[in-house]
């Protein structure tokens, strides 16, 4: 420690360990009183737990085992108190000395840190440098120069947001500390501080609401792709709070967001500026969820369902943009109506964060429209949905995937409903079978959408089940739904 000559402590006893620092000037008598005596009580349940059983545990009974917390205040002697019973007593006695001791374990172990970068106080117990980076690197930071360097930053000044800083990063140092990734988790905090370094509600926020603050901890030291969204998508961190009904980031309902982005986007008349609104609130949703994920807010279903629906809500308020941008420019209502069926991923309702789009684009003539120009039309449409969504961006990409329609790379990028109808009932091959078993309307005209799924259900439901034959020409199994009950197979000449 700075100022003072090293020296070395060899104790058997924490508690004489303690004595031992406080006599030495290391820890101040008051603190060192209150860490012996919240250890000592701690100790205490501890023993009492390892002679119920004479087995050797660490673990408190969790807070639902009523019969086992009951056990354990009889043994240790709590006695109600004219408010509580002797369980109540329990309980509220483990939650005043677990405070008092991460209270105190943020003075002793992190405010000597902040006062060695900050200097807040110059007549009080700091650390040298050394001692710093060594402190440090005790508390899990693979890189502690760096880690110091971070805290000199963000303490830096004299500056009101300085003083705040110093005053919340010990606790923020500890939510950090049990992260994965400790060092990545306060480069990620210092690069978000500043990035809001104009935005007075971020560090009030942190400062009032200690659920925020850990939980936004949590996350940075957990995640290498969230940091990015949340600087772009700063108000998601007014979602870490609690709400009366619970967490405020598990509010929102898929289909109330899916709304939500198409209303946004239908405000625009220009599609690049419909388009660009609709994937600033998928990037909004993006944070959102996955900051949900990795507290434990959701469970993977959910996750998937979520992350789908707002792909879902992004292609449908393109295609409404396009569309309607191309009505207005031809002066008469579209050729033809149009619907984007999701498969894979996107139409079973599975989506992860990098997965892509696959799709089929399905058309149908209006009355009196040459198919011909119908199909030349569609075909437009889907290529300018296309280039939008994939047109390069500061947002996480979005790439619609057509690779699943019939003949693949190869085939038209649209088809008629007719057309489809055709080539499944002729030359549908087993994988192709087996894409359609998710196939799901997604976006666009969703009567269009509900005949396409009535027409391959023939092809994926055949009466009788599916049959497996080798195709001479590509020697490949393709499957029959003509009901024959017997199994035929061609070999290859």
């Amino acid at each position: 420690m700075h100022g003072r000559a090293d020296r070395s402590l060899h104790v058997q006893s924490t508690v004489d360990a303690l004595t031992a620092l406080a006599a030495g000037g290391y820890v101040g008598r008051d603190d060192a009183a209150n860490l012996t005596a919240s250890y000592e009580f701690l100790r205490l349940l501890e023993h009492r737990l390892q002679l119920q059983k004479l087995k050797r545990t660490h673990t408190l009974p969790p807070p639902d085992d009523e019969e086992a917390l009951r056990w354990l205040a009889r043994a240790a002697h709590m006695r109600p108190d004219g408010r509580l019973d002797s369980l109540g007593v329990l309980r509220a006695e483990i939650k005043r000395n677990s405070h008092r001791i991460r209270r105190l374990h943020a003075k002793l172990f992190y405010r000597p840190l902040l006062e060695s970068v900050a200097r807040m106080d110059k007549e009080a117990l700091v650390l040298g440098p050394e001692a710093a980076v060594r402190q440090l690197a005790a508390l899990g930071y693979t890189a502690p120069e760096h880690a110091l360097g971070h805290l000199t930053a963000l303490t830096s000044g004299a500056s009101r947001k300085g003083r705040i800083q110093a005053l919340l990063l010990p606790t923020l140092l500890e939510s950090l500390a049990d992260t994965p990734d400790p060092d990545a988790g306060l480069l990620a905090y210092r690069r978000l501080s500043d990035a809001l370094v104009d935005q007075t509600w971020f560090l009030r926020l942190l400062r009032d609401e200690a659920a925020v603050a850990e939980r936004l901890m949590t996350v940075l030291g957990s995640s290498a792709y969230l940091p990015d969204l949340l600087i772009k998508a700063p108000d998601v961190i007014r979602l870490f709070a609690d709400s009366p009904s619970g967490p405020r980031l598990v509010e929102p309902k898929p289909e109330d967001v899916a709304r939500g982005i198409l209303t946004a986007s239908g405000r625009h008349s220009d599609p690049n500026r419909a388009v660009a609104a609709a994937r600033s609130l998928r990037r909004h949703e993006l944070a959102r969820i996955a900051s949900a994920d990795i507290l434990g807010m959701l469970d993977v279903p959910a996750v998937c369902k979520a992350l789908s629906s707002v792909w879902a809500a992004v292609l449908n308020a393109s295609l409404s943009a396009v569309i309607k941008a191309s009505v207005t420019e031809l002066g008469t209502e579209a050729p033809a109506s149009f619907s984007v069926i999701g498969m894979g991923r996107l139409g079973g309702g599975e989506l992860g964060y990098g997965s892509d789009a696959d799709v089929l684009f399905v058309c149908e003539p209006r009355e009196g429209v040459d198919e011909t120009v119908a199909v030349k039309w569609a075909n437009s449409i889907a290529d300018k949905v296309r280039k939008l969504l994939g047109a390069p961006s500061t947002d996480p990409p979005l790439e619609v995937d057509t690779g699943l329609r019939p003949e693949g790379r190869n085939g038209p990028m649209v088809r008629t409903l007719e057309s489809y109808d055709a080539y499944y009932a002729k030359w549908a091959q087993a994988w192709e079978i087996q894409a359609l078993l998710r196939a799901h309307p997604v976006a666009g005209d969703p009567e269009l959408g509900l005949r396409f799924l009535h027409m391959i259900d023939k092809t994926r439901y055949p009466e009788g089940g599916p049959r497996v034959r080798l195709r001479p020409s590509a020697r490949s199994y393709r499957l029959e739904s003509d009901g024959r009950s017997t199994l035929e197979a061609r070999h290859c000449a």
